[in-house]
């Protein structure tokens, strides 16, 4: 009996605070437009992709007391946007973005929860917490939560929605909801009924440890950004051995690798088309603003292709603090250095190592067998593709890699069902924040 191959599962995210792949793309409406979005949402659903996911971009950054003129200046909300895209698509799941380090979780749940009627079931949500005290003037009173705070909150952000979602009963009763916990009360009756799929899909995105149990209590997806296959392998395996701990088998999670994909004829070809698209993401004053940034030192008057700073201590707390959370400045240094043997890179070949997400390049084939390869590994359950540019290059992986992976048996050639759940492969929603057995 032949064993049936294991099936990646895709998603398309359109990107937030960095607009260098929208302008690159003619197109593109830009960021506001919303032909850009429904052209990633019908592309994605083309391809037969689980769901697509849009950035949340509540301020603009700032750098040294002004508006960051290297990033985009917003973008539109993104479950407004989503809900005029459940009009123009009928599968493909919508994810949005929402962050929990601010505001309260009742009128979070509502929207989403009235996405996922809007949408007869393809809602989602992907959980943030921002280290960005700028963006806290915004959302409350100033400043930003400190991070074990911030873990705490979000946690219990999640368990207030998903309460919310749970309330009413399956046949349509609804039920009082009362939360009192840390940060959050909660009580009366919720206004939107259950969804077609029960509860919008979770998911959770951060890499630290108190992010991992997070994604064990309670996500349904987590997304990873992790560059290599045993990299990849060693989070599955802490985050999926943490799921018995709550009740929960490691099919209740699926676990998507965020990758850039560029394609190229020949192999070379893709090479050179990705150091280009690196050369554009990160133009000379970028090179510069990422260590001054990190290290709130002024880096103005060095040479962007010079060698790469030294890693010196924090100096100060400026409001921006913690922006980069567990991946910051530091790390891209150190990651961005060269070995001993060989020459040290710059500060502007050494930024991407540090800040951009893998890319997988090559040719359409060698592209599809390096995905699969990956999935059945153990490393990733599937891939979230940041196309650049952007929506347009997101035509070239549907056209050219999705029918490959579909004759190695790797990707559905049709939907099963209609529901994001049902895409992803998930069993009945459960609607508490599990906790660890032994605990009340």
């Amino acid at each position: 009996m032949t064993e049936r191959r294991k099936q990646i599962h895709l998603a398309a995210h359109f990107p937030g605070v960095d607009d260098s792949s929208v302008r690159a793309d003619p197109r593109a409406g830009g960021r506001a437009a919303f032909s850009s979005f429904e052209h990633l949402a019908r592309t994605a659903e083309r391809g037969l992709f689980d769901f697509v996911s849009l950035a949340e971009v509540p301020r603009p950054r700032h750098h040294q007391g002004r508006i960051h003129d290297l990033d985009a200046m917003g973008g539109p909300e993104p479950i407004s946007v989503l809900c005029a895209l459940a009009a123009v698509t009928d599968r493909v799941g919508l994810a949005a973005t929402v962050d929990a380090a601010f505001g309260e979780p009742y009128e979070p749940a509502r929207r989403l929860a009235s996405l996922d009627h809007l949408s007869a079931g393809r809602a989602a949500w992907t959980v943030v917490t921002s280290s960005d005290a700028l963006t806290g003037e915004n959302l409350r009173r100033g400043g930003c939560p400190e991070r074990p705070d911030r873990a705490a909150r979000a946690a219990e952000f999640v368990q207030s929605a998903r309460e919310l979602w749970g309330s009413w009963t399956p046949d349509g009763v609804p039920r009082p909801c009362a939360h009192r916990g840390r940060y959050f009360s909660v009580e009366g009756e919720f206004t939107v009924p259950r969804s077609p799929q029960g509860r919008p899909v979770v998911i959770q995105a951060g890499d630290s440890d108190e992010g991992r149990e997070l994604a064990a209590a309670s996500a349904d997806v987590v997304l990873a950004r992790h560059d290599g296959i045993e990299a990849g392998r060693a989070f599955c395996a802490d985050v999926k051995g943490r799921l018995a701990a709550y009740g929960r088998s490691p099919d209740d999670l699926k676990i998507m690798a965020a990758v850039t994909v560029v394609l190229g004829d020949t192999d070379a070809e893709a090479r050179e088309k990705a150091a280009g698209i690196r050369s554009r993401r990160i133009p000379p004053r970028g090179a510069i603003v990422a260590p001054e940034e990190g290290r709130r030192r002024d880096r103005s008057a060095r040479d962007p292709g010079g060698p790469l700073p030294g890693i010196g201590p924090v100096q100060g707390s400026g409001p921006d603090g913690g922006r980069f959370g567990t991946g910051g400045p530091p790390a891209v240094a150190a990651k961005g250095r060269a070995p001993e043997d060989a020459a040290p890179p710059s500060i502007r070949q050494a930024v991407p190592a540090g800040t951009e997400r893998p890319f997988v390049i090559g040719t359409p084939s060698g592209v599809a067998a390096a995905l699969d390869a990956f999935v059945r590994s153990g490393a990733a359950d599937g891939f979230v593709l940041v196309p650049h540019p952007a929506p347009g290059a997101l035509d070239d992986f549907v056209d050219r890699v999705v029918p490959l992976l579909q004759e190695r048996g790797a990707l559905r050639t049709a939907y099963a069902g209609t529901t994001l759940r049902s895409h992803l492969g998930l069993g009945e929603p459960d609607f508490g924040l599990g906790k660890p057995e032994g605990e009340g």
